[in-house]
Parts: structure tokens; C-alpha cells; sequence
């Protein structure tokens, strides 16, 4: 029987009074849908490293699959805070609910509507919006994950079509999803966005199996084998890694968002259970040790709290910077995880069980610390932008 959520949104410095009615609106329907829809089954799903389909129409109808892609095409036309603030609500709820929407948005939706044509935005874009369609990003490979621009799937060019060969790795949503954006090189060695769609002959999508992190997200590899794909499927707008580079940049908008709803949700358990758990006669949030942690906890996710405000506010008056949004990515995962770690130790052993969320955030988030730009990359990305000197080679 799962536990009922009983979450409260830590807000230490009033960070509410900087939002608008809009955005605490969208915010409150995710976290209520959360609560509704995502807390009773998660740690079941999550157990049998099974994907709950039933949740891409739910996210579809609740508006978190393109947020920010205006409303013609079937987006909601909203602001980066607020879709921040989605993604810091469904990963309360899941890291991998959380990367399904992400990927959806940022690195499907995204590429189609800021690369594509009209034709192809009229096609792909309202059945993406609704979630009757389910979309995955190909970009890493099983050789090249921090070097992208290092890939080797490419495409040759046959008169009114294109023969995709390759593979691609570690692919949120490949298993389920109907349309994948794939970033491929063309003869010339010039990288290029392709739409490929399930169906096409050659085209296959094998489950990963074995996760002990994301066990409730789907993963696959994508494989390319002579796959004709129709010269009309080739994003016409960008040549080279900008374009895989900036969707990158959305998602890792989104998760900075993202993993600190994952860190709330750490804190507020361990909160929640020291007051009520009994040792030596008092509760243990009588204990110096255990004040000590919350206190730190709090700290963080505030700290943390206006770092993406402020990157959001960045987004919407487009002054945003690559760098500034790796900063926040990498800020955010660090102090999910630390905080993860000290609220499972509150807890004790019942910290490890399924009967409270933290282990399972635990595990996610040494996921959420690697995937779009490792720990390591993002720290090297803020030294160069700061020193002008490139450590990568």
C-alpha cells in the first residue's frame, strides 16, 4: 500500500513572492497531479524497472511536454520559470518522469520547432504537445558521450531519400518512443538533425536492461541499419553540434530545475521523520547532529532556489548563456546528492526501503549527475568560460 504524500515545498527566503500567479497556478496543477497520479505508484513501477506508460497522454493533457513551444503548434506558450518549476515538481515525483518530459520538450519538440519546417512542425509537433506520440533524442554513442562531435553515425545521400547507419546509446524513452530527432554526419562529415520514425525499415530500438538508477524511465539504444529515411525528415535549419548543443542547453534548464525538487523531497522526508521518530526518550530532531544536517539541507536547496530563478529570468529575457545554465546543472545535482545521502542516513535503515522515496532519488540522481554533461565536463565548462583556456585537450 503506498504511503500518502504529504510533501510541503521548502520556501525559506519567500522565493513564492518572485513568482507570478501563473507560474505558482502551473506549478501547484504539477504538484498536485504529482500527489494524485505519481507518488501511488512510483516505487512499484520503480521496483519493476517498468516505464508507466499511462503517464505520456496524463503528461500530454497537464501541458508538460513543451511548455515554452507556443500554442499554435499544440505548446503551452509559457514562460522558462514556469516550465522550470514543472520540472522541479514532476522530479520531486521521479527523476525519470522528469527526464521523460524533459527529453520530450527540450530535445525533441525543441529541435523540431526552432530547426524545422513548417511542414515539419505542422506534422510531428501537436501529436508530440498531446503525448499521443513519444519522442527520444540521439545524440550519445556507445564510443562518444562527453565528445559528441567525435560520432560516427552518418548518413549518404540517395536521390530523394537519405541511408542512415549507426547506433546510438543510453536513450531516454528509445524503447516507446515513435519519433526520434537523430543527430547524424552527412558525406562531407557535417552534422545534421534527422527525424526518423518507428516503422522505417532497419530501425530498431533495444531495451537497456540491468539499471540500478532511472528503473521507472525507459532506456534503449537506437540502431540504424540502411535505414532509408525521406530527405523531407532532415531539419533544414541548423548545420554542425550547434544544434544538438542548444537543445542540450534547454534540458539542462530543466534539470538544474529538476534535481532540486528531487533534493526537496529528500529534505522534507527527513524532516518529516525526525520530528515524529523516537530515540533516547526525545525525537531525534532534538539531537545536535541531526539539526545540523536539516540546517545544511535548507541552506542548499535555498541557495539552490534562487540560483535557478535568477537563470530562468536569464531565459526569458534570452540573455542566457550555455555556461551559466552548466553552472546551475552541475550545482543542483551536487547538492541533490549530498542531500540524499544525509537524509537516507536520518533515516536509518528505513532509508534503504521502498516505504519512503529516498533511496530511489538516491539512485536516480547518480544518473541525473552524469547524463547531459558530466559532473566533471560541466566544472571544466565554467573553468574555461572563466579563464579563457580550454583543459578539455
Amino acid at each position: 500500500m503506498a504511503s500518502q504524500d504529504l510533501f510541503q515545498s521548502p520556501d525559506y527566503f519567500q522565493l513564492d513572492d518572485l513568482l507570478t500567479d501563473e507560474q505558482k497556478m502551473v506549478r501547484d496543477a504539477v504538484r498536485s497531479y504529482v500527489k494524485q497520479e505519481i507518488s501511488p505508484i512510483i516505487e512499484e513501477y520503480a521496483q519493476k524497472a517498468e516505464f508507466p506508460q499511462q503517464i505520456v497522454p496524463q503528461l500530454g493533457a497537464l501541458g508538460c511536454f513543451g511548455p515554452t513551444v507556443p500554442q499554435e503548434y499544440g505548446g503551452g506558450g509559457l514562460d522558462y520559470i514556469s516550465y522550470g518549476l514543472m520540472m522541479q515538481e514532476l522530479e520531486r515525483g521521479d527523476s525519470g518522469v522528469r527526464s521523460t518530459a524533459s527529453v520530450q520538450g527540450s530535445l525533441v519538440m525543441f529541435p523540431i520547432y526552432a530547426y524545422g519546417s513548417e511542414a515539419q512542425k505542422q506534422k510531428y509537433l501537436p501529436k508530440l504537445a498531446s503525448g499521443e506520440w513519444l519522442g527520444c533524442f540521439g545524440l550519445t554513442e556507445p564510443d562518444h558521450g562527453s565528445n559528441p562531435a567525435g560520432m560516427l553515425t552518418h548518413f549518404r545521400d540517395a536521390g530523394d531519400h537519405v541511408v542512415l547507419n549507426g547506433a546510438k546509446m543510453w536513450i531516454s524513452n528509445a524503447p516507446f518512443a515513435q519519433v526520434a530527432v537523430v543527430w547524424a554526419k552527412d558525406e562531407q562529415g557535417v552534422v545534421h538533425g534527422v527525424i526518423v520514425e518507428r516503422g522505417m525499415e532497419g530501425f530498431t530500438t533495444p531495451t537497456t536492461k540491468g539499471k540500478w538508477s532511472l528503473r521507472a524511465s525507459a532506456t534503449g539504444e537506437l540502431v540504424f541499419d540502411q535505414v532509408k529515411v525521406p530527405k523531407e525528415n532532415i531539419l533544414p535549419g541548423v548545420k554542425g553540434m550547434r544544434g544538438p548543443l542548444s537543445c542540450l542547453t534547454k534540458a539542462r534548464f530543466g534539470i538544474a530545475w529538476g534535481a532540486l525538487g528531487a533534493a526537496m523531497d529528500c529534505y522534507d522526508t527527513a524532516l518529516r521523520y525526525a520530528k515524529e521518530r523516537q530515540q533516547f526518550g526525545k525525537p531525534i530532531a532534538a539531537f545536535q547532529l541531526q539539526q545540523k544536517k536539516l540546517a545544511e539541507m535548507l541552506t542548499e536547496i535555498t541557495k539552490a532556489q534562487l540560483l535557478v530563478w535568477r537563470l530562468g529570468v536569464l531565459m526569458n529575457e534570452g540573455k542566457v548563456t550555455p555556461q551559466q545554465v552548466s553552472m546551475a546543472k552541475r550545482n543542483s545535482c551536487e547538492i541533490a546528492t549530498q542531500i540524499c545521502r544525509d537524509a537516507r542516513q536520518m533515516l536509518g535503515g528505513m532509508g534503504i526501503t521502498g516505504e519512503y522515496p529516498i533511496m530511489r532519488h538516491m539512485m536516480n540522481l547518480e544518473s541525473v549527475i552524469t547524463y547531459e554533461g558530466t559532473h566533471d565536463i560541466h566544472l571544466l565548462i565554467t573553468g574555461m568560460d572563466i579563464t579563457g583556456i580550454n583543459a578539455f585537450n
